[in-house]
């Protein structure tokens, strides 16, 4: 256990944090897979509402820029989400009734944590779809790409090669940033009724103090989601809920 306060920011350390082997975020993944067998239905059916939304907005609207608003909206619904699988996971550790409406307490007896966790992560999203308007725009005219080519299409090859290298780096920076805020926090707020500033100034300490697992977790996310997406959302429904519930068993490794 470490003390990282002087390097995020922050004077008081609310929570102690520890260290993990490189090779951890395996064993999260793991038993995210217990988790999702021990209760299919609840879990599936977070995964199935994720799939579904996420296919009406991409198969629906069609306006050239709206894969960024669509993450946009997912950035505010997904931690409440993720909460429910969380919930579930909690649940079961503690030899409580596993199914989706007890999952559901959750968001009432957390909504003001959630919800402001939920909106500090939207304004991220408001700011990566300002941002890829502003590119896409410069780089494709008006008219910019369909939905389709934007996320399965190859919208990159369109762009200049400086273009594209300040669509991704910002995209990947403004990722980073939403990653370091949230790798424990749903989980902190539900399991020790924190508030928001709280558990994701504890989420930046877990990622500075313990960089190497943090890699390879972040890795593991972004393939997984990659999988999901890559099936066209089908994957989503299996994806969603493992992350989910290896978010849960992350948060019990790093936090003390």
């Amino acid at each position: 256990m470490t003390t990282l306060s002087h390097l995020s920011g922050f004077d008081v350390e609310p929570f102690p944090v520890s260290r993990v082997s490189v090779i951890r975020p395996l064993v999260w993944l793991w038993r995210g897979v217990g988790d999702l067998r021990h209760s299919p239905g609840a879990s599936l059916a977070y995964g199935l509402m994720v799939s579904v939304m996420g296919a009406i907005i991409l198969g629906f609207w069609h306006h050239p820029y709206l894969i960024a608003g669509s993450i946009t909206g997912f950035l505010l619904v997904g931690p409440l989400l993720t909460a429910g699988l969380c919930e579930l996971s909690r649940r079961r550790a503690a030899g409580e009734s596993v199914d989706f409406d007890a999952s559901l307490s959750v968001l009432g007896r957390h909504r003001e944590a959630l919800v402001r966790f939920a909106a500090g992560l939207l304004i991220v999203g408001a700011l990566w779809f300002a941002v890829s308007t502003l590119i896409l725009g410069l780089a494709l005219g008006s008219a910019g790409p369909s939905v389709s080519g934007t996320l399965w299409g190859g919208v990159l090859d369109q762009m200049t090669l400086a273009q594209a290298v300040a669509y991704v780096v910002i995209g990947g920076s403004l990722a980073a940033a939403v990653f370091a805020g949230s790798v424990v926090s749903v989980p902190l707020i539900i399991d020790r009724d924190v508030d928001a500033p709280t558990a994701i100034s504890t989420s930046r300490r877990v990622l500075l103090d313990d960089i190497p697992a943090m890699i390879v977790w972040s890795v593991l996310i972004v393939t997984l989601v990659a999988i999901g997406f890559a099936t066209y959302l089908v994957g989503m429904v299996v994806v969603f809920p493992l992350l989910g519930h290896a978010t849960w068993h992350a948060y019990r490794d790093l936090v003390r």
